[in-house]
C-alpha cells in the first residue's frame, strides 16, 4: 500500500535536509511542495535542491513549469496525486511550505479548473475590495462567510469562478480524502533561532549568486515578470536597480521572510493532525526516524 510521509513547517526549519536523510535512509524520492520551486530557473532564490542533491535523491514537482507559465495549486494537485498513483515507491516524501499544495494532497481538495482571466480580473479588481465583497455576498453568501472582508485574493478567486462557470465556489468546493495512510511531520524552533536561520540562509543565497541570478532572469524575462516580485528576488532587483543598497536588500529579505515564516506557522498549527519535532534538536533525525520507522512497520 502506498504511503505518504509528509514534512512541512515554516521556511528555513531545515524540511529539505530531513526529507533528503530520510529519503536516503528509505530508498525512497521527496515530492516538492513548494510553490516556486515548480519553476525553471528560479533556483538559489528558492533554496531548490542542489544538482548534487537531486542525483542523490530523486526529486520530483521541481522544474516542471516555465517561468512566464501560471502554475495553479490545482495543477499541482493533478501532477503529485498522478505521480503518487504511479511510482511504485512506499513511502514517499512530500517535503515543502506550500500550505495549499500540502492540504491539496493530504486532504484532497475539490478545486475548481477555472484558470485566472486577467481581463475580467482587472475589471472586478478596478471596482475596490468593499464593492466586491458585497458582490460576493449577493453571488455566494456561504463563500463571504469563510472569507475574510479584507481578503482580495480570496474574494476575487471566488467572483472569477462564479462569473466564469455560473456556479458559486462554495458549490464547487469541499475534500475527497486519498484512501493511503499518511504522516505528517512539522518542523518548529522559537521565533528567535528562527530568525537565526533566515539570516544565515540568506547570506548563503548571496554568497550562492543570487545577485547573478536575478540579474539573469531580469535580462531574460524582464524585470515586471511576476515571479520577481516575490520574496528574494524582489528586493534584490530593487537593489540591481539602484533603489537600495545590497546591505538593504539582505535585511529586507530577512524582514521579509520572517513574516512569511509567521504566517506559515500560523497556517500550519491550525491543522492537528500534524506532528510536530523541534527543529534544533540534535537528535532529530533519530527521533522522527522512529516515528517513520513505526509508522512504515520498518
Amino acid at each position: 500500500m502506498t504511503r505518504l510521509v509528509v514534512i512541512c513547517g515554516a521556511t528555513a526549519t531545515g524540511k529539505s535536509s530531513l526529507g533528503l536523510a530520510l529519503a536516503t535512509r528509505l530508498g525512497s524520492v521527496v515530492l516538492s511542495a513548494d510553490s516556486r520551486q515548480v519553476y525553471r530557473e528560479f533556483d538559489i532564490g528558492t533554496a531548490k535542491p542542489t544538482v548534487a542533491e537531486q542525483e542523490l535523491v530523486p526529486h520530483y514537482l521541481i522544474d516542471i513549469c516555465d517561468p512566464t507559465d501560471t502554475m495553479t495549486v490545482a495543477d499541482y494537485q493533478e501532477q503529485a496525486q498522478a505521480f503518487i498513483a504511479s511510482i511504485p515507491i512506499s513511502p514517499m516524501l512530500l517535503v515543502g511550505g506550500t500550505g495549499l499544495y500540502i492540504r491539496s494532497i493530504v486532504q484532497g481538495m475539490k478545486i475548481p479548473r477555472v484558470p485566472p482571466h486577467k481581463e475580467l480580473r482587472s475589471q472586478l479588481e478596478s471596482l475596490g475590495q468593499t464593492q466586491l465583497y458585497a458582490m460576493l455576498q449577493q453571488v455566494d453568501p456561504a463563500a463571504a462567510q469563510k472569507i475574510h472582508p479584507h481578503d482580495p485574493v480570496r474574494t476575487l478567486r471566488a467572483l472569477e469562478v462564479y462569473y466564469v462557470t455560473g456556479i458559486p465556489i462554495s458549490e464547487q468546493q469541499g475534500e475527497n480524502p486519498p484512501n493511503y495512510p499518511i504522516l505528517q511531520i512539522g518542523l518548529d524552533c522559537d521565533s528567535e533561532r528562527l530568525g537565526d536561520r533566515i539570516h544565515k540562509r540568506t547570506e548563503q543565497m548571496i554568497a550562492n549568486g543570487l545577485v547573478a541570478e536575478v540579474d539573469f532572469l531580469c535580462q531574460k524575462y524582464g524585470a515586471d515578470l511576476t515571479l520577481l516580485n516575490t520574496l528574494g528576488y524582489q528586493e534584490i532587483r530593487q537593489y540591481l536597480t539602484g533603489e537600495i543598497s545590497l546591505e538593504q536588500a539582505k535585511e529586507l529579505i530577512v524582514l521579509h521572510t520572517r513574516q512569511f515564516a509567521k504566517r506559515q506557522r500560523t497556517w500550519f498549527r491550525a491543522y492537528p493532525q500534524i506532528e510536530w519535532f523541534n527543529a534544533d534538536d540534535p537528535d532529530l533525525l533519530e527521533n522522527v526516524w522512529r516515528r517513520v520507522q513505526e509508522f512504515t512497520g520498518i
